[in-house]
């Protein structure tokens, strides 16, 4: 590509004209996706609007009978052409509607022609069609006092989430969607069809329905300081990345793997299914502050979170060696008191060979970085650094060990914890190290990207935790309410008046589910609420 950059950089010196159109050609060839997530942008979706009065021009579709199945009715659109009275009944003319709105009417489409009572039909719109929602209070309950509130929207979530432009665009901190998860098993619909796994536009027709609504949520989010949270399985977690991605290349992202059901769920021929995946998609200065968590949250812990933290003065991980840090190649002089191995002082950045034969104060051994192998290693900080931390109490010597004596010194995070109190300082150790006191403090840090935690099991925390409050109301797939608590909570703790917007599952249908609005029945609108 950008050896066309170049040639048409040298048509546009012989010809302006010429250079123009080919850059317009170009522009519009290089937006189609050549590599990445390409799927169908299906015929936009419909939505029925039930008790709008129906108008000359709408496009509507027919109602089933009290007691009849919906799909035993027509489910095509028509438009209405006119509407006559007879007697006390209106009675509309209806013409079948064209699918494509650029296209013209064809002679067959005219001639289909049909008279159905006005009762009998809802209005349906399209989403490309102008809409102007407003939302009607249907009632409140009200209690906890001052804590905060909650805003339930029934409405197609695609339009609620249009609706809350007018008043929270740029200015929404958390969005948790549960989108259908489109398991072919007939657990959602497309513009009022399920979709089962026998469609070959399944995963199309997925997609382009996700797409929508992600793209407006983008509208609603704050692009300052905001997440974007969205839960999936394995039958779409690979399309669900690279679409985030696409629709939010400023942001980032990270997959979290969260066990659901311990036990594992049995699939025939290959490994049973226990987690399911939580992409989190952050804006602006948006990252997860440390919380208090329990050692479920770590089960590999290998040190103790609810104390200090000494970290070795020797350089592990990436560039551990002399080589990239020479200047960080110097002696640390020891001496072993009557009560331990204390500092005696800390040398020069020595460069060159023959460190070996370096000379050491008297009574002292020099303690350079060198590896376990016998390769030349290289400390943390500088001998700046150092000596200030031995001043402070902030660097310490483990058991004594001649030359092979450990320093060990404290990050940043341990010394300001020393510092504001976090961490008592009872007295300093033979080597001046501050020796200090953790009974009061709580351990916070953030986990890793795999979750095992047993109250985010969907069985014990969601469904049966469900059937004991409204033992008489049956759920399909409700979340684990505490997998939705701590994963919001890593977002919103620091901010207590955080604006947030869940798309709830509801009935996994037509509709998405998650937060900022849901998913719901062929007329149960979806839920959006307001935290």
């Amino acid at each position: 590509m950008s050896r066309i950059t170049q040639l048409l950089k040298h048509v546009e010196q012989l010809n302006p004209q010429l250079a123009a159109d080919l850059t317009r050609e170009y522009s519009a060839l290089s937006s189609r996706r050549a590599f990445g997530l390409n799927f169908e942008r299906h015929t936009p979706e419909t939505v029925e609007l039930p008790g709008r009065p129906i108008r000359v021009n709408d496009k509507v579709k027919f109602l089933p009978a009290r007691g009849e199945a919906p799909s035993t009715v027509d489910d095509r659109m028509w438009r209405v052409r006119s509407i006559a009275r007879d007697g006390s009944i209106r009675k509309a003319t209806l013409v079948a509607a064209i699918a494509d709105a650029t296209s013209a009417p064809s002679a067959e489409a005219e001639q289909e022609a049909t008279i159905r009572d006005v009762g009998d039909l809802v209005v349906v719109a399209e989403f490309r069609d102008p809409i102007y929602p407003g939302l009607v209070s249907t009632g409140r309950v009200e209690r906890g006092g001052d804590k905060p509130f909650h805003t339930v929207i029934n409405a197609e979530n695609y339009h609620a989430l249009q609706t809350l432009q007018y008043t929270h665009a740029g200015r929404v901190d958390v969005i948790y969607i549960d989108p259908p998860y489109n398991t072919g098993a007939k657990d959602w619909k497309y513009n009022n069809d399920y979709v089962d796994g026998e469609d070959v536009y399944r995963h199309s027709k997925w997609l382009a329905f996700i797409e929508r609504r992600l793209s407006v949520a983008k509208r609603l989010l704050n692009p300052d300081n905001s997440v974007l949270i969205v839960t999936i399985d394995e039958k779409e977690y690979l399309r669900l990345g690279l679409l985030l991605e696409q629709t939010f290349p400023e942001a980032r992202i990270t997959m979290v793997t969260s066990s659901i059901n311990g036990a594992g769920s049995t699939r025939s021929g290959t490994f049973n299914r226990s987690a399911e995946y939580l992409y989190f998609v952050q804006f602006g200065t948006s990252s997860p502050a440390p919380l208090p968590l329990g050692s479920e949250w770590n089960p590999v812990m290998t040190r103790n979170k609810n104390d200090i933290r000494w970290n070795l003065l020797m350089r592990s991980g990436t560039q551990p060696f002399r080589t990239t840090h020479p200047n960080l190649f110097y002696p640390v002089f020891v001496i072993n008191s009557a009560d331990g191995p204390i500092f005696h002082s800390v040398g020069e950045p020595f460069y060159g060979d023959g460190w070996r034969d370096e000379p050491s104060p008297d009574e002292a051994v020099a303690v350079w970085p060198i590896r376990q192998d016998g390769r030349e290693g290289r400390w943390q900080i500088s001998p700046a650094a150092l000596r200030d931390a031995i001043t402070q109490g902030h660097a310490r010597l483990g058991r004594w060990n001649g030359e092979r004596t450990t320093p060990y010194y404290l990050k940043l995070g341990e010394r300001t914890k020393v510092a504001d109190g976090t961490f008592k300082v009872l007295g300093r150790r033979a080597d001046g190290s501050v020796i200090t006191d953790s009974s009061d403090y709580e351990a916070r840090f953030v986990p890793t990207d795999v979750w095992r935690i047993s109250s985010h099991d969907a069985g014990n925390s969601g469904s049966r935790l469900l059937a004991s409050l409204l033992p008489d109301r049956k759920f399909p797939y409700p979340k684990a309410l505490y997998a939705v608590e701590d994963a919001l909570r890593f977002f919103v703790a620091d901010n207590p008046n955080a604006t947030g917007r869940r798309l709830l599952r509801g009935v996994r249908n037509n509709r998405s589910r998650g937060h900022a609005a849901q998913s719901s029945g062929r007329r149960t609108p979806p839920v959006d609420q307001h935290h």
